[in-house]
């Protein structure tokens, strides 16, 4: 605990900081603030009881990440399994989703332009997020539950939402073509990427853009100069995507968007995850989802805001033995997601109160094919939600939020013991209250439920002995309980004239009961500390904070209580410091640092550590190069060898980094 105490006494410090602010606001005559800008890589969300980062274009381009995997890991509460292959890594949240037998669970969601994407719980291949981030322009990660009743059900961890990139974001919305071309390179591991983005606007109610990734990455070294133990990928990807605007003042859209990636892997490890000598397969993979959406939100009707979304999430993983093989390494993986979702966003005052109430309804129809060690089935599900943000007038907003699902799943294949059909449902909802003072302070707290209802995964659990009792998987939810309270603040000259600064710490705590997605563990408690905080100077300087610290216990299936739990992530932090020189140049250091974990007996203790990235951005204004951006970094500055808490292998050492692009 000693070593805990001196980074918990920092945040805390961070946060009271913020707080002699109300002090003022309440005693002084409050001012009304314009909005304030951070100009760093990434502003801190000071604006909503949410716990959410959002990761825009510029900070993708910035970090020139390989997978989706590796672009999020700097985000607070966020841990990766691995991470530097698409194959074989997973994403937990707030110590949910990934861990190093499982690469998912339904605890953490994730959507591709709001389709749902498979969170299967398949034997060692991990998360199954098989797209590269060269096609997307935003994601967003949603920590815990309160945020999270509009897309789903059972979500504890968070929410990983990406947006694919538009032709309007080239074309800057001007009729005409914009085609660009970039080319990143990579040292450990031999890595090259190549992608090409055509976008066209014949006119301003049309625009359609087409977008090529190609990515190679070989075997990558540790800081040691050993091979990390993951495997070389090719990945070529493609996006389409098209968006008609119609109507009455162009009140209505139509849009289509598709993407594709592949990945073949050759006489490699079935086990992608920690190599295990299961025996050696031809893996094949392919991802591919399918978006059709309409909205409408015609002008001087503030009851409408409607918008239709038609999905198709497709996902297939076929492995070949190598020679002689078992059924479980000889299997074949096949996930169909269709989800349509209606949702109306109407603005309306009742009385003093102004109300943005969001409702809609879901149909969700997932088709799974029959597998050694993964049950394949139909689970069709109804979903209704409603989330209201009333807005008091006075800086108070408290936002009720409900939704209700229930759910038919049946086993489709050749095992008499796993048939059968089940019918569950579930009613689960949240609340969030948030006070602003007119200074730019604000205090939130936030109460949610939530229940996973069973999954096809579960067919070969059910009718499971435990201490005498009989537990049938297929009629029991996981459920889940957060409460969390924190403070936010944005103000501007703080420091300095032309400076601005934004902060916000969250503290929140979790019980999960009826656990059925995790082996010999029925109860997990936790507790946890986030913190985000972003600065800027007129003169170009900047900087960023984040850090997570954590604290988790669990019970077994025989209500033994434990000081640990499995999936807990190490406390950790992050720095950055930057200058920018206007839009040309743009220079910084991140460090990124983990306490050394050691709790329980699940694994051997891992060292805390400490890496240093360096990252420049270079935009001539003017010359033969205009309109070119260059990008160059290096990752594990000093070549450490380390392995993070969670991951089944070391990180990989030393890597510098080259990127050009150039739009014409």
């Amino acid at each position: 605990m000693t070593g805990r105490n001196p980074l918990r006494a920092v945040l805390l410090g961070s946060c009271a900081f913020m707080f002699p602010h109300m002090a003022l606001a309440q005693d002084g005559n409050p001012l009304l603030l314009d909005t304030i800008t951070i100009e760093s890589k990434r502003d801190v969300r000071t604006d909503t009881a949410t716990a959410v980062t959002e990761i825009d274009q510029e900070e993708i381009d910035d970090r020139q990440a390989g997978t989706i995997a590796e672009l999020i890991d700097s985000v607070p509460g966020v841990t990766l399994i691995n991470g530097s292959t698409p194959s074989g890594s997973g994403i937990n949240i707030r110590g949910f989703g990934a861990g190093n037998t499982y690469g998912s669970n339904q605890k953490v969601l994730i959507q591709v332009d709001g389709a749902t994407q498979g969170s299967e719980e398949l034997y060692r291949l991990g998360t199954q997020l098989f797209t590269d981030p060269e096609l997307f322009k935003s994601v967003s990660v949603l920590r815990g539950t309160v945020g999270s009743f509009e897309y789903g059900s059972g979500v504890v961890g968070g929410i990983l939402r990406l947006e694919t990139k538009d032709a309007s974001d080239f074309t800057g919305g001007e009729i005409g073509y914009r085609l660009r071309q970039g080319l990143s390179f990579g040292t450990n591991g031999d890595s090259i990427t190549s992608s090409t983005i055509l976008a066209w606007q014949p006119s301003e109610d049309f625009e359609v853009m087409a977008n090529y990734v190609w990515r190679r990455q070989g075997e990558q070294d540790d800081g040691a100069g050993n091979n990390t133990g993951d495997v070389g990928f090719k990945e070529p990807s493609y996006g389409l995507k098209a968006k008609y605007s119609f109507g009455q003042d162009r009140d209505q859209y139509v849009s289509l968007s598709y993407t594709d990636s592949t990945i073949a892997e050759r006489d490699v490890p079935y086990d992608a995850v920690a190599g295990l000598p299961f025996g050696n397969v031809d893996r094949d993979i392919r991802s591919r989802t399918l978006v059709l959406a309409y909205g409408w939100n015609p002008a001087g009707n503030d009851l409408v805001d409607l918008s239709v979304n038609l999905s198709y999430a497709d996902q297939k993983i076929y492995n070949a033995a190598i020679g002689p093989g078992f059924p479980l390494i000889d299997a074949d993986h096949r996930y169909e997601t269709t989800k349509l979702t209606v949702k109306n966003t109407a603005h309306f005052s009742i009385g003093s109160v102004g109300n943005e109430l969001r409702a809609g309804a879901e149909l969700i129809f997932k088709d799974r094919l029959d597998a050694y060690a993964a049950p394949g089935g139909k689970d069709n599900r109804i979903a209704l939600f409603a989330i209201d943000e009333m807005d008091f007038g006075n800086g108070f907003t408290l936002t009720p939020a409900l939704r209700y699902e229930t759910q038919n799943i049946t086993y489709k294949g050749t095992n008499p013991r796993f048939e059968g059909e089940y019918d569950n449902d579930a009613l689960m909802g949240g609340i969030s209250a948030r006070y602003e003072w007119q200074n730019g302070f604000a205090v939130f707290a936030s109460g949610a439920y939530t229940e996973s209802l069973p999954i096809m995964d579960d067919f070969d659990r059910q009718d499971y002995e435990s201490g005498g009792n009989i537990i049938n998987y297929m009629t029991t939810t996981e459920k889940a309980r957060t409460w969390e309270i924190g403070a936010s603040h944005r103000q501007a000259d703080v420091f300095a004239a032309d400076d601005a600064i934004s902060l916000k710490a969250n503290l929140y705590k979790t019980h999960v009961w009826d656990i059925t997605s995790e082996p010999d563990v029925s109860t997990a408690d936790m507790k946890g500390l986030e913190l985000e905080g972003a600065y800027s100077h007129a003169t170009g300087f900047y900087g960023e904070i984040s850090a997570n610290i954590v604290d988790y216990t669990s019970a077994t299936v025989d209500g033994v209580w434990r000081d640990y739990y499995a999936q807990t992530p190490a406390d950790s932090a992050r720095l950055v410091l930057g200058k920018r020189w206007d839009r040309e140049l743009d220079l910084s250091w991140e460090m990124v640092a983990s306490k050394r974990y050691d709790r329980g007996d699940v694994d051997a203790a891992i060292p805390g550590t400490t890496v240093h990235n360096l990252r420049a951005t270079y935009r001539p204004a003017t010359g033969i190069l205009e309109g070119t951006e260059l990008r160059f970094a290096v990752e594990n500055l000093f070549d450490k060898e380390y392995k993070r808490r969670l991951a089944t292998r070391n990180a990989p050492g030393r890597n510098i980094k080259f990127a050009l692009a150039k739009t014409f």
